[in-house]
């Protein structure tokens, strides 16, 4: 059966095969880019940390990626935030700190690094920012919405059961007791303890010097050079190539650049969580 008598079976196999090997070329591309896998030579990995903190993935997963590749000399850490939840703050906090130990990871801040993260940041060995660049807002926060005036104009009258005094607490439809409000008083100010303590560990500031500035302020990257919270004023080439310097490569570093992609579903329920977190019991480093 020659391929003369047979052309469109020809065509179509020939076809297929070509299908083939694009299909197993963007999948391998997929794979070496997306998992960072197969890299060679001496290289320094970028992680970009962007927007509102809500989960520690997948910057923990990609810390541990780097962190255990070979060819990864150091990291960099390029932050673009106004910070967000504690519990995934403190989760990337406490990764970079043990990480920190086997290779260097420089913290880049962009526009925005504030609150928490600024705690994240102040966990790499070293913090490069842009002289204009807004960091600082050491402090937490919980708000809560009242709307119980207009429950009453429109003639509703919400039941709750609870099992406990506290249960609900920062309830929208009531107003806060003294005992409520005294209880999320001790809350936020033994997790801005907490905050305050890391960055003085991360950072190697003596405790009282950050509790005077830790207010809720906001600074410049020049001012907070300034004050001990910054190392270096630069932009994100400044803080890859010193990066690179305190990993050991030589010459002109190699850049593996890890960055955050968010899907159409992760971008809505981000926008949910905005507007939910308004009226929900959530801290938030900000």
């Amino acid at each position: 059966m020659s391929e003369k008598k047979h052309p469109i079976l020809s065509f179509f196999l020939k076809l297929s095969f070509l299908i083939f090997i694009f299909f197993l070329g963007f999948s391998l591309a997929h794979y070496v880019f997306e998992e960072g896998i197969i890299i060679t030579g001496e290289k320094v990995g970028v992680i970009e940390i962007k927007g509102l903190i809500k989960s520690s993935n997948p910057t923990l997963n990609n810390l541990i990626k780097l962190g255990e590749n070979k060819h990864i000399k150091a990291i960099v850490l390029r932050i673009d935030s106004p910070g967000g939840t504690v519990g995934p703050s403190q989760e990337i906090y406490l990764e970079i700190m043990r990480l920190r130990r086997k290779k260097p990871i420089v913290a880049s801040l962009g526009s925005v690094a504030a609150s928490g993260s600024y705690y994240i940041a102040s966990a790499a060995n070293k913090i490069v920012a842009s002289p204009g660049t807004i960091t600082g807002s050491i402090g937490v926060k919980m708000e809560f919405l009242n709307i119980q005036q207009l429950l009453n104009k429109l003639g509703l009258q919400p039941v709750v059961i609870k099992s406990g005094t506290f249960k609900d607490i920062g309830s929208p439809t009531r107003k806060m007791s003294k005992e409520e409000r005294m209880l999320l008083e001790r809350v936020i100010k033994d997790v801005h303890t907490q905050f305050v303590e890391a960055i003085a560990k991360g950072r190697g500031l003596p405790l009282d010097k950050v509790e005077e500035i830790a207010d809720g302020r906001i600074f410049t990257g020049r001012r907070a050079k300034e004050l001990g919270l910054v190392d270096r004023l630069g932009n994100l080439q400044d803080a890859i190539m010193l990066a690179a310097k305190l990993g050991g490569i030589r010459g002109k570093p190699g850049i593996f650049f890890l960055k955050r992609k968010e899907s159409i579903w992760e971008m809505f329920f981000s926008s949910l969580f905005e507007f939910l977190s308004k009226n929900e019991k959530i801290l938030k480093f900000e």
